[in-house]
């Protein structure tokens, strides 16, 4: 019989290996023919019905219930989510979605910046150095396997990833939304994200369907592991262990991601892309065990419900 110390670190695994499988779904889509407005377009629009569920057997009718204020406000994060995902699902198509994920995973730092420099929480000497050790990881990925240097555009498209990202963050764990239940965020944040997509599928003329059952499956996929899974399973080990254990161990998302991009797609995995991610999975866990910054990050409960019922 597991302790719940134990279930705890196994079912934070799973949170967060859960959402390091966006590039196995996502990249055969790809192959396939679909863009990413059109397969972020197809997961937000399956993921809407999943949360709402969730919702619906949580806490019943009334729990959908939003006024102005909240509508606005869960607008502007829906926009910043969607925009985030479509960054990083755009950066997939420039480079490995190995590299891209561990890029990805810098985000906790960029929220250490932005409460410090926005909101005058105390930058410590080991978030310059964790910083640092980010920068040189970064570094070290600007090379290919081949040599070539990993695309630019790549990289400023995951790098806004994870800046609107940490944005999002921050931004509802300083407004009222933080006092929301999870899931109620979460199912009116992809209502209003899935509009981005719509729009540019709309504008651009760019809706391509998915051409087999291969491919629904795909979509269902990112609808259930990255998106509804990840959640729960985050809330659950939350509860089991604490956020800041659950927040270390979503170092195993871009390893989940880079293990993927190796086994499944043949991406090449040197000596020094691998020091690489080190460096950064090892600069972002030490600033997310770093006090102030772990309870900023973790507590949010926009993003893990406190409890499920």
């Amino acid at each position: 019989m597991l302790s719940n110390k134990a279930k705890g670190f196994f079912i934070g695994a799973i949170a967060a290996a859960s959402y390091g499988t966006n590039p196995l779904f996502a990249l055969p889509l790809y192959k396939e023919g679909m863009n990413p407005d059109s397969v972020l377009f197809f997961r937000y629009l399956l993921a809407i019905p999943i949360m709402g569920i969730m919702l619906l057997c949580r806490r019943g009718k009334n729990e959908f219930k939003i006024n102005p204020r909240q509508t606005m406000q869960l607008f502007l994060m829906g926009i910043l989510l969607a925009f985030s995902s479509l960054s990083l699902f755009l950066s997939y198509t420039y480079m490995d979605a190995g590299i891209a994920s561990t890029l990805l995973f810098v985000y906790p730092i960029m929220v250490a910046l932005i409460m410090a420099i926005g909101f005058k929480e105390k930058f410590t000497v080991s978030t310059g150095i964790c910083i640092i050790m980010a920068l040189v990881g970064i570094g070290l990925l600007y090379k290919n396997s081949d040599g070539t240097t990993i695309s630019l555009l790549g990289t400023v498209l995951v790098m806004t990833s994870s800046l609107t990202y940490a944005i999002y963050i921050v931004g509802v764990n300083q407004t009222k939304l933080r006092n929301m239940p999870t899931l109620k965020v979460i199912f009116y944040v992809l209502i209003f994200g899935v509009s981005v997509f719509l729009c540019r599928i709309v504008l651009l003329d760019s809706l391509v369907l998915p051409q087999s059952p291969v491919s629904w499956a795909n979509l269902l996929g990112l609808a259930i592991l990255p998106t509804a899974v990840s959640f729960l399973c985050t809330t659950s080990a939350i509860q089991l262990i604490g956020p800041t254990p659950t927040a270390i161990l979503g170092a195993l998302e871009p390893l989940t991601a880079v293990v993927i991009g190796v086994a499944v797609f043949g991406e090449v995995l040197t000596p020094r892309i691998a020091l690489g991610i080190i460096l950064i999975l090892l600069a972002v866990s030490i600033v997310v065990a770093g006090g102030n910054f772990a309870k900023q990050l973790t507590n949010i409960k926009k993003l893990f419900p406190r409890k499920i019922k």
